[in-house]
């Protein structure tokens, strides 16, 4: 075990990713998990047990299984061993173990971790203080957002977003497509719900949508699913029915199910899959209808596009939903699942996770590669020649 297979791991989910490891831990198999962790130098198993021991409050067990991984001096090993103490009640211990220098406080990465460690710990306005010098850095503004939720603090967060609602609100119009807070008008429109002013949020994200003032689907998204949660459907029916069908026809047909119109739903997506045969509406409705027990009619309806190109995205969350195992390896080795574009990864996972269900956990990590054996069988980047500078010499095509 080392630093560098430890951040290959983390990077490219190697090893036994986490819903397998989920998927073990779920059914008991708890020793199982820390074996492969300490044998194997799983880090999702070492963080899926470390996590289930704190759980059950052995929280020194939970260390036990760290140390190793932070003997390495792997810094993310370091923040885990942190959050156990926190969760032993050692929480000034904890703090210490990770506090931010001088240097580290200059980066936002470092701060946000901490600020999440103080936010965990009750420190809520110590977090606030930390990233509020880093808030040039646009995935900082939502991390403030989730950290003060609940903590009486939407005010002052209403303060900072404002401003950068309003230069979103603008960029379109002046063509700045890459403006970095294109996400804070979802972000306003959260924190004001959040504090109970649902019809201001409406209003202003409503405005904003009709009038295009926005640049990415996240704002659109966040106003659907702000229709939705407050029973708005006929504004979502009219938004569904327009050009952004795409992005909110998930929700409005979500929206329906969860007030018992099922139907309605089914018959909304199917009729979009017939205007327009997008990957999205078949994901949608195939993972619906397995929902409902109707394997068949899901793979009937995403069927036409295993062997596109996004294949995946049809397959995921179709095998994540299956309970029974028979069934994941029914899907698997259906003669239209053939791997494309480097998804083969998906079917060694699938396969693994449906050998674990009936209780073959043992030859599930059989079949599952090792850490090694994944890196060894990645291809090698090619070496580029570079000048002084670090610029490629090479043509680009």
């Amino acid at each position: 075990m080392n630093v560098d297979d430890l951040e290959w791991q983390a990077r490219h989910f190697g090893g036994l990713p986490p819903r397998m490891v989920d998927l073990l831990l779920e059914q008991g198999h708890l020793d199982l998990v820390i074996r492969a962790a300490v044998e194997r130098g799983e880090w999702f198993c070492a963080q899926g047990a470390a996590q289930a021991l704190c759980r059950t409050e052995e929280f020194g067990r939970a260390l036990r299984v760290m140390e190793p991984f932070v003997a390495t001096g792997w810094r993310d090993a370091l923040w885990a061993q942190a959050d156990i103490l926190l969760r032993a009640g050692r929480t000034e211990e904890a703090l210490d173990l990770v506090r931010p220098d001088e240097a580290g406080r200059a980066s936002a990465t470092t701060c946000r971790a901490f600020a999440e460690l103080l936010a965990a710990a009750g420190r809520i306005d110590e977090a606030i203080d930390l990233l509020v010098p880093h808030l040039d850095e646009p995935w900082i503004l939502p991390v403030l957002v989730e950290i003060t939720e609940g903590r009486d603090r939407d005010e002052r967060m209403l303060q900072l977003i404002a401003p950068r609602a309003r230069s979103a609100r603008g960029a379109r119009g002046q063509g700045r497509w890459n403006h970095p807070f294109s996400q804070a008008q979802g972000l306003q429109a959260r924190v004001l719900e959040r504090a109970g002013r649902v019809d201001e949020a409406i209003r202003l994200l409503g405005r904003d949508i009709a009038g295009r003032h926005f640049l990415g689907q996240d704002t659109l998204t966040a106003y659907a699913e702000l229709l939705a949660r407050h029973g708005r459907l006929d504004a979502l029916r009219e938004l569904a029915a327009g050009g952004d069908a795409r992005v909110v026809l998930a929700v409005y047909a979500q929206a329906l199910r969860d007030r018992g119109r099922a139907e309605e739903a089914e018959a909304a997506v199917r009729e979009a899959i017939a205007a327009d045969d997008w990957v999205g509406h078949r994901a949608w409705l195939s993972a619906t209808l397995l929902r409902d027990g109707r394997l068949d009619d899901a793979i009937t309806v995403a069927e036409p596009g295993f062997g596109w190109y996004d294949c995946s995205n049809l397959l995921a969350p179709l095998v994540s939903l299956l309970d029974r195992p028979q069934d994941v390896l029914y899907l698997v080795e259906h003669p239209s699942v053939v791997p494309h574009h480097g998804h083969e990864e998906f079917q060694h996972h699938w396969r693994a996770c449906a050998l674990a269900g009936p209780g073959r956990v043992d030859e599930a990590i059989a079949v599952h590669p090792t850490v090694v054996e994944q890196r060894t069988a990645r291809p090698k980047p090619t070496a580029v020649t570079r000048d002084e500078n670090g610029y490629s010499l090479e043509l680009p095509f």
